[in-house]
């Protein structure tokens, strides 16, 4: 999302995609988490894989989400 869309968008609106996408980084957060300690667990076990990129990968979008959450949050405190 750019900020012109964040500007675009009411109070209301703000409010509710932050505390969704506050909820949706969580869990995300949480996933990411297992699936690093699974895959130290498997590398151990059974040795290195592709799938052993997959955490490393979902990593971008973590911090796109809090890029974005961020923003979201400078523009409520901009209109306040």
């Amino acid at each position: 999302m750019k900020d012109s869309k964040f500007s675009e968008m009411s109070n209301e609106e703000l409010i509710k995609n932050q505390k969704t996408l506050k909820t949706v980084n969580t869990i995300f957060c949480v996933v990411l988490f297992m699936l690093f300690i699974l895959n130290i667990f498997i590398v151990f076990m059974k040795g290195f894989s592709a799938m052993s990129v997959v955490p490393i990968a979902l990593l971008p979008i973590l911090f796109l989400n809090l890029k974005n959450l961020k923003e979201m949050k400078r523009e409520l405190e901009s209109r306040k």
